[in-house]
């Protein structure tokens, strides 16, 4: 599970991208992304309606206080492709709720949306940072209770475990966080150095890797994210796109001297055999003249 936090100025650039898309040239590319998008509120909290009814609600309370240049509130969780289809829509409700109450927003205007348009399952919370009454909702190191939270829900919900952010680690999580990184790269590694002596290309190398369990991204460079979503570029590896490319040539090299050397080897052995008996035959033929 990935949680991202962001604030901003506009609830109606906010709501229209969720509700519709990225803004398209004409009205029918519209209709396409906002059908591909498949947007669907699933929870309001002190606010109702229709997107524009949402947006209008939201600014009229967002006045209350001026002061706040950015009153929205816009998080983001992303589930483990694995994770798709584990959890019902009350738990995603639930999931929102307590985000709400870890972000101080629970008694203030919030929408949970859900999308999919992508092959993560995703939701978003809206909220209003400003309520009827009580303090402004902080945002302060959302970054890293946002971390905290998806690491306690990934718990509550048995969802796959993601990394934290090293920086918001003890000490001694950051050791065993940096051996588990470890212990990855060199599985990767191990994977890598496999699929380069069964591959004749780059695309034959991706197959492979898919195959154990990766997704390979494969563009002007090569990365790979394992089960746990944790995310290694090939250059990171040692593995980069030219550097796989190379290897993939000098292994081709290399089988194509073994096999000639094994034909050397063979016709040597061939040549030693017909002169054994090349040898025998001659000793025979001395034996019978005397």
């Amino acid at each position: 599970m990935i949680g991202k936090i962001a604030t901003g100025r506009s609830f109606s650039g906010c709501m229209q991208y969720l509700h519709d898309g990225r803004l398209q040239e004409t009205e029918e590319q519209q209709k396409i992304e906002r059908e591909k998008k498949q947007a669907q509120v699933i929870h309001y909290n002190q606010c109702f309606g229709n997107k524009k009814e949402l947006i209008r609600q939201f600014i009229e309370v967002s006045k209350l206080n001026p002061k706040v240049s950015k009153p929205v509130f816009h998080a983001s969780i992303s589930l483990a492709h694995q994770d798709a289809g584990k959890l019902s829509v009350q738990d995603k409700i639930d999931i929102a709720q307590q985000l709400a109450q870890q972000f101080d927003f629970e008694n203030k205007q919030y929408v949970v949306i859900t999308h999919k348009d992508t092959e993560h399952e995703h939701l978003h919370i809206v909220a209003n940072r400003i309520g009827y009454e009580g303090p402004t909702a902080s945002d302060s190191n959302s970054y890293k209770r946002m971390a905290e939270f998806s690491r306690a829900m990934e718990l509550k919900h048995e969802l796959t475990k993601v990394l934290s952010p090293n920086k918001f680690l003890r000490p001694e999580q950051r050791v065993e966080q940096s051996q588990r990184i470890d212990q990855r790269k060199e599985k990767v590694k191990q994977y890598l150095t496999q699929a380069i002596k069964q591959s004749k290309n780059v695309k034959e190398v991706a197959r492979y890797m898919e195959k154990q369990g990766y997704k390979v991204e494969l563009g002007r460079g090569i990365a790979f994210t394992d089960a746990q979503q944790v995310y290694f570029k090939g250059s990171q590896l040692g593995y980069s796109l030219m550097e796989i490319e190379k290897k993939i040539r000098q292994e081709q090299k290399q089988q194509q001297e073994q096999k000639l050397q094994q034909e050397r080897d063979r016709q040597v052995k061939s040549l030693l055999k017909v002169e054994k008996e090349n040898k025998q035959e001659r000793k025979q033929s001395r034996g019978l003249s005397l």
